[in-house]
């Protein structure tokens, strides 16, 4: 049976693909501009490096909190930005 340390790490790694995905899918259908899709990348990056630095000594149960507290920021933010009506050009 898993580690409560490695469903953890999987439930992180699955809400960080997932959350990339969202971003992809946002610029390759336009609801998404490049320069919100680079923000949100650099967010996504931010957490992956805290995450990594929170992983170094072992995750707590307040850094786990803080970590689901950060990806559902982003999560509204994708939302967000996906629904702002700012559409991305596209070239033909």
């Amino acid at each position: 049976p898993p580690t409560a340390g490695v469903a953890s790490a999987q439930s992180v790694n699955q809400r960080e693909r997932n959350l990339s995905y969202r971003i992809n899918i946002g610029v390759r259908n336009g609801s998404l501009t490049r320069p919100e899709a680079s923000r949100l990348r650099t967010r996504l990056a931010n957490l992956n490096r805290l995450e990594w630095r929170y992983r170094h000594n072992g995750l707590s149960y307040r850094e786990r909190r803080d970590l689901d507290r950060r990806f559902d920021a982003l999560s509204r933010a994708i939302r967000t930005q996906r629904h702002d009506r700012q559409k991305r050009w596209r070239r033909r």
